[in-house]
């Protein structure tokens, strides 16, 4: 038969139990204290069944319960005419025994956390802990994720969806291409800006293909202690090559693979050339696919890149019109709205995935501070500057600066929807006008856009001979058009242009768009009065009035 030989934890466990039943005996059934009314009251109702004197307290057991009191506050002569007394001897031993017990216990479990193995052991661990920072990804504690996201979870990105379709048919079906010769890739490489969902693509292909994800940062392999980052690196693989096929992502690679060279760093080139390592075809990776991304390619070292490590590189755009319509739509599905998302979608050019979120959300925050249960456009031209730049600046303007101001708003307004720039509204603080999604744009159109941008310039001088400081941003955007289309798109009078070219055009483009406003201060009269009393003019509201004076 053989004996039960308790290890040193069990050990511990026992002596932790016995303690918890010593302290629960010592003080979880002790007496309530009373005081002399309460005594006398019991007393008086003859509801002391026994007493019993221990040390300088009495015990008394009554039908309420067991109570205790000082003994001196109170006659023990008449306590004994109203219930039998005991007095007890062995409890202040009892109690003595107890604390011992207590006391022998707490010093051997010292003994025990200061033994020598056990100080070894407890050092060891906390140079772990020093080594890894407290975020170790030490094999046993490396865990693989299993994603539950699907493409059809991503709404947007065809192209992206159609380069990966490949790769998790490799994952799901991998001895397929391995009769063919075929090989896996060794890793994808995406990059985009932020915000474009780089993250969510990588876990939509392990979702896809049902297969382990791995996440990490590279920062995390950046350490202080030259040879962790390369331990990090060397762990991870191992543990995600026996979870094969498996996918390691790796966020913001940059951080680990930049560039060497320059200020020399050991620690980031010994875990870049364990990554490096890893990737090559030196190390057996079969079954391990790498994802990384990043939106600084320029900064990665060039051995990362070469064939054979990053096999593909995928480019994560922002959004187009199409995409954008997706993605507002699959945000919208749980919100009440009476929104166009097709209008929504070209008022958010430049939106990454991320920022439409943003907006979805801040919209329905702007409708419940309405007190609206329903979303309506209003709410997205209220929050989408606020989105995009951050919350604006109140702008208080006093009677003169407003009528400056509505005039100068004004001429855009008109020129606008003359020129055929389309636009949302134009109001007393901002515009908001619609960037088209268009590869091509011709030199009319570009210079249109020139004379809206420096409209309100005209304007300034036909009302007040003066020009303020409110034409600073659209005389910069004038400035930023006129420079790309002479110097850029040789849209000027010479194929290859001067210094002077540049000024040509805006100067041109003033004279005449000066002329314009001058002929039509009928109707911009009207569209400064508009202004000024309801503060805003839309699209719609310009044509009603264009169309009842001509």
């Amino acid at each position: 038969m053989q004996l039960f030989k308790p290890n040193r934890l069990q050990i511990v466990v026992i002596l932790f139990a016995i303690l918890a039943i010593l302290i629960g005996y010592l003080f979880i059934k002790s007496p309530k204290a009373i005081d002399l009314t309460f005594y006398n009251e019991l007393l008086s109702q003859q509801s002391i069944k026994s007493a019993k004197i221990s040390g300088d307290e009495v015990i008394l057991y009554t039908n309420k319960g067991i109570f205790t009191i000082a003994k001196d506050g109170i006659s023990v002569s008449q306590l004994l005419w109203a219930a039998p007394v005991d007095v007890d001897r062995r409890s202040s031993v009892g109690e003595i025994i107890s604390l011992a017990l207590m006391f022998l216990l707490v010093f051997f479990c010292f003994l025990y956390f200061i033994s020598p193995k056990r100080a070894n052991n407890a050092s060891n661990l906390t140079l772990k802990n020093a080594a890894v920072e407290g975020d170790g990804v030490f094999e046993n504690i490396i865990t693989p994720s299993a994603s539950k996201l699907k493409f059809s979870d991503v709404a947007g990105i065809k192209s992206v969806k159609e380069e990966l379709s490949e790769i998790v048919d490799f994952l799901k079906n991998p001895s397929l291409y391995q009769k063919m010769g075929v090989k896996l890739p060794r890793g994808v490489l995406l990059i985009g800006p932020p915000g474009v969902g780089k993250t969510m693509i990588a876990k939509a292909v392990a979702g896809e293909a049902n297969v382990p994800f791995f996440y990490q940062s590279g920062a995390s392999f950046v350490q202080i202690y030259v040879g962790m980052g390369a331990k990090r690196v060397r762990e991870l693989f191992s543990v995600a090559k026996k979870n094969a096929p498996s996918i390691v992502f790796i966020d913001e690679i940059d951080a680990a693979g930049k560039a060497r060279g320059g200020l020399r760093n050991d620690e980031r080139e010994a875990t870049l050339n364990q990554l490096l390592s890893e990737m090559d075809g030196f190390e057996d990776n079969s079954g391990v696919i790498v994802i990384a991304a990043t939106n600084r390619l320029e900064m990665i070292d060039e051995a990362l890149l070469r064939s054979g490590r990053f096999d593909r590189r995928i480019f994560v755009s922002l959004p187009d019109l199409h995409d954008r319509e997706k993605i507002i739509t699959a945000y919208l599905e749980d919100k009440k709205h009476t929104v166009s998302v097709n209008e929504i979608a070209k008022m958010s050019v430049g939106f990454s995935g991320a920022a439409l979120s943003t907006l979805v959300n801040e919209a329905a925050i702007n409708a419940l501070r309405r007190n609206s249960k329903t979303v309506e456009t209003e709410d997205f031209l209220a929050v989408r500057d606020k989105v995009l730049l951050g919350k604006k600046r109140l702008v208080i303007y006093s009677e003169k600066e407003k009528t400056i101001q509505a005039v100068y708003q004004a001429a855009k307004a008109l020129c606008a929807y003359w020129f055929e720039l389309d636009f949302d509204k134009i109001s007393l603080v901002g515009d908001f006008t619609k960037e088209v999604d268009k590869e091509i744009e011709s030199k009319s159109e570009i210079i249109a856009k020139i004379k809206v941008a420096l409209s309100g310039i005209a304007a300034s001088k036909i009302y007040f001979n003066e020009t303020y400081s409110n034409s600073g941003e659209d005389l910069n955007k004038a400035r930023r058009m006129a420079s790309e289309m002479v110097e850029r798109y040789a849209m000027g009078d010479r194929l290859l242009p001067m210094s002077s070219d540049v000024e040509s055009v805006l100067t041109l483009s003033l004279d005449e768009v000066s002329k314009f406003l001058e002929g039509m201060k009928n109707p911009l009269d009207i569209l400064i009065s508009t202004l000024l009393e309801e503060e805003s003019l839309t699209k719609d509201g310009i044509k009603e009035i264009l169309g009842k004076i001509f």
